[in-house]
């Protein structure tokens, strides 16, 4: 790929970098096919557990190229459409990969680098690193990445955010829940891989049912279809192989079979 740098980080896990550090990470037409490429064939390939995302240099993404944004400023509608789907669609294949993400983030991440940042399930920051949903100084707004952004901050943040365009720092994006966990910048590395090793203990089978299960799940009453899709979920996967494999490992004092060997 001409935009990304794809890798085995350890066993289990792959890694996928992007790789335009001349202009910060800053995403074109070409890396978003190029990431939606990755992700689809990682996703597809049963030898990656889990896929980190990051960026190389010394930022994670500067979001949107700007050359790609003012080609789109100057299209017709027609075009602006295919080419928003296609950009939409790669933010939602990160979102919905049923494979745990991790984004590893340092430096700037500004606009559609929030979002990127937003769609991973998990996202280690280093503490030198900075937000911004910076689109309305562009003369336009975070749509495709707003249902993201709302996810991982709630709606009055991410409308404070958009509105402002406001930088903010590491610990501040910890406090509103735009990233889950900030680490000093050399501690970056062995931090991921830290969570890597917690991630891979975990059975594959078991995370997938995770991320199907809260993608139905929202914050509010428990209602009875709530009550019964639970119920019915752990009945199901109580008894796959899977299951019993970790009770077994677990009372045998022994790793069970899906964690990788070092």
């Amino acid at each position: 790929m001409d935009t990304l740098r794809i890798h085995a980080r350890r066993p289990g896990v792959a890694q996928v970098t992007m790789a335009r550090p001349e202009v910060f990470n800053a995403f074109d037409e070409a890396m978003i096919g190029e990431l939606d490429a990755a992700f689809s064939q990682l996703e597809a390939d049963p030898a990656v557990r889990v896929i980190v995302l990051a960026g190389d240099g010394k930022h994670f993404s500067a979001g949107a190229d700007l050359q790609w944004m003012q080609r789109a400023s100057e299209a017709g509608l027609d075009w602006n459409r295919v080419d928003a789907r296609r950009f939409a669609g790669m933010l939602a294949r990160i979102e919905r990969c049923p494979k745990p993400t991790v984004a590893r983030v340092q430096g700037a991440a500004l606009g559609g680098g929030v979002g990127l940042t937003c769609v991973c399930d998990i996202a280690i920051a280093a503490d030198n690193a900075s937000f911004s949903v910076s689109e309305a100084k562009f003369g336009i707004l975070p749509s495709v990445i707003g249902p993201y952004v709302t996810n991982a901050v709630g709606k009055r943040q991410a409308r404070r955010l958009a509105l402002s365009t406001e930088r903010i720092g590491a610990a501040e994006a910890l406090s509103l829940g735009l990233v889950t966990r900030v680490v000093a910048a050399d501690a970056l590395d062995a931090t991921v891989d830290e969570t890597l090793a917690q991630l891979l203990a975990g059975g594959p089978n078991a995370q997938r049912e995770i991320k199907a299960l809260f993608a139905q799940l929202y914050e509010g009453p428990v209602t009875d279809a709530v009550v019964e899709l639970t119920a019915q979920t752990i009945a199901r996967v109580r008894g796959t192989d899977e299951a019993r494999e970790g009770f077994a490992a677990f009372l045998g004092k022994r790793p069970a079979a899906w964690i990788p060997s070092a």
